[in-house]
């Protein structure tokens, strides 16, 4: 099996655009959790349970991402290149918004998983870091992602940020006083 070629470099690809769906998905659910929004249909522990799983899923495509990336030999990144921001000499700005997004997604699932271990302050102090990681990893995929051109990747990314915009403004709009 070669570690060069167009199979990893389709599988990263994949990788990557599958986890930004993931994430917009992850951070749309999170905004609406955080305004406390719920319905009859959808009561707010079946918002939360879907806001886990699915960042649970996105780090894992993340993984992949990562991991695909590092073994394809045709670039030389390396494993510190995707943890440490910009030390890369391959698209250095690029490539070090995805290791800060990729950063912040780890400490959030690191310390959702600890969160009853580190209390709700210091959980809550780094979740609000989540409301960088999304757009940051956005800039990422936009800046070095060899499909960012295709007419559907264009028309994905403006369906994610609309997504991440309405949930936004839906946790506006709920936390607003009701006036009677």
């Amino acid at each position: 099996m070669s570690l060069s070629g167009p199979g990893l470099w389709y599988a990263t690809r994949a990788a990557g655009i599958v986890t930004l769906v993931l994430l917009t998905g992850t951070t749309a659910l999170g905004l609406l959790t955080g305004g406390r929004v719920s319905a009859q249909r959808w009561p707010r522990f079946v918002v939360i349970e879907l806001h886990r799983n699915i960042s649970l899923l996105a780090l894992a495509f993340l993984g992949l991402h990562i991991v695909t990336t590092v073994i394809d030999t045709y670039t030389s990144i390396g494993i510190q290149d995707a943890v440490i921001p910009f030390l890369s000499g391959y698209h250095r700005l690029w490539l070090g918004l995805g290791a800060i997004a990729s950063d912040l997604l780890i400490a959030l699932s690191v310390t959702s998983a600890l969160r009853y271990r580190i209390g709700h302050r210091l959980w809550r102090l780094v979740h609000w870091c989540g409301y960088l990681c999304w757009p940051v990893a956005m800039a990422h995929g936009l800046g070095i992602g060899t499909d960012r051109s295709e007419g559907w990747v264009f028309l994905l990314a403006i369906a994610c940020g609309c997504t991440v915009a309405i949930s936004a403004v839906v946790r506006g709009v709920s936390l607003l006083p009701l006036r009677n």
